[in-house]
């Protein structure tokens, strides 16, 4: 059996090495892979990108089973493209893809459904945005429509931040878009009180299996402080993600989400990913929905998976999730992105990685932004590296991880130091 992994970051290698434990398995392509995933037994990287391209190479080698990791390739319809071609392939439709490749989709989705969410409005023009975050004040969420890599939010707190923000990513008008109009869109958001986990479930178009729960670290320096990113580390399980947070969340977001989608004609496949607000109360709001699994939540969570992965895609393919379930490591994982130079502004590359160990059956180093160079692994993106470790508790893994980071070198290398502080202080 052959199966093959689209994309090139931690979360893909992360996959493509959970799914390289099935018994019988011939190998896994991971295109295009990294230089992690070059180096690993029973993986071969593919260098095609092009969506007709990666299904006549499914079709010519005959994968059986074909994982998504990207949402831009997601966005622009792979699943569609495999489908058509009569080939099994696990992830949403470009249709809805749009739960992510588009805030203004989403937000207006959940308020048709009415799934808690922030109160929100869209613009494309300018003045208006503006006018609108004077009217409603600081701190304020500015979110670009479109996919942006995990970084295209701005949790402004003050007014100066926000009109910054609406001017970044709504560039001037033209003589081709009058009156203030623009072909970029913002959402704006009112900004939400409470503690953030990552929720991240399996959906086969009907039913939902449930994955561990964790949590995320967006911003790049120590105590949240900075600009946000696509994420510097996180760990599973979630202490905040209780048992009644649990409930409430499938309850009131992820089944109607799920039967929305189908009432609507957008029968949902592939993973699902609700960025939760959780209030002190217990309640629970939707931050933003992901058609993918989150990356580098995927780390940690896949590090905790007993139950084999191929069985659980396979079910869920065939839609039949609601027959199988997910076996869980009682211990904590957790995973501690290292950044490149000048990351996440404009991240340099190029720079060599030494002093990278062994994996062992409590640590690995997941690759991401790294390829390889005249016989040496360089940095080639923002996030290259997620050093990730099982403990009997957050103490033990963050302690794990961090002294796996001591022997790693890189020039720039950046990394926030309290991963996991969160499940600490509490």
């Amino acid at each position: 059996m052959k199966l093959l992994v689209i994309g090139s970051g931690g979360r893909e290698h992360a996959l493509a090495w959970c799914l390289a434990k099935t018994d019988g398995l011939q190998k896994v392509f991971v295109a295009p892979g990294n230089a992690g995933t070059a180096g690993e037994r029973q993986l071969e990287n593919v260098n095609i990108t092009d969506l007709d391209a990666l299904a006549d190479f499914a079709e010519e080698e005959k994968v059986s089973l074909t994982v998504v990791g990207p949402e831009a390739a997601l966005a622009a319809g792979i699943v569609n493209v495999f489908r058509a071609r009569g080939l099994k392939i696990f992830g949403p439709t470009r249709e809805a893809a749009q739960l992510e490749s588009s805030k203004d989709f989403a937000k207006r989705f959940m308020a048709r459904h009415n799934i808690p969410t922030a109160r929100f409005a869209t613009f494309s023009n300018q003045a208006a945005a503006h006018a609108y975050v004077d009217q409603q004040g600081a701190p304020i969420v500015i979110k670009a429509d479109g996919l942006a890599a995990g970084k295209g939010v701005v949790v402004a707190a003050t007014l100066i931040e926000a009109h910054a923000a609406i001017d970044r990513m709504l560039p001037e008008p033209t003589a081709l878009l009058p009156d203030g109009a623009n072909a970029a869109r913002v959402v704006i958001e009112e900004f939400l009180e409470g503690e953030e986990a990552s929720f991240i479930v399996m959906v086969d178009g009907k039913d939902v299996l449930p994955l561990a729960s964790s949590q995320d670290h967006k911003r790049i320096g120590d105590g949240d402080t900075g600009p946000n990113t696509g994420g510097m580390g996180a760990y599973s399980p979630a202490l905040v993600v209780t048992p009644e947070v649990h409930a409430r969340t499938m309850r009131e977001i992820i089944l109607p989400t799920v039967r929305g989608m189908a009432a609507e004609g957008i029968p949902y496949t592939g993973f699902l990913y609700a960025g939760l607000m959780i209030g002190r109360d217990g309640s629970v709001k939707t931050v933003e929905f992901n058609c993918r699994l989150g990356d580098p939540e995927t780390q940690p969570i896949l590090m905790r998976l007993k139950s084999d992965l191929l069985t659980l895609l396979e079910h869920a393919v065939a839609g039949r999730l609601d027959q199988v379930e997910a076996i869980w490591d009682r211990r904590v994982a957790l995973g501690v992105v290292l950044a490149a130079a000048n990351y996440p502004d404009t991240p340099r590359t190029g720079d060599a990685i030494s002093g990278l160990p062994k994996a062992s059956e409590d640590s690995y180093v997941f690759h991401a932004g790294t390829i390889e160079q005249d016989g040496q692994i360089v940095t080639s993106g923002g996030r290259v590296l997620c050093v990730t470790t099982l403990g009997d508790n957050i103490k033990q893994a963050q302690k794990r991880a961090y002294n796996t980071i001591i022997g790693i070198h890189f020039d720039g290398m950046q990394y926030r130091h309290d991963i996991g502080q969160r499940a600490l202080n509490r």
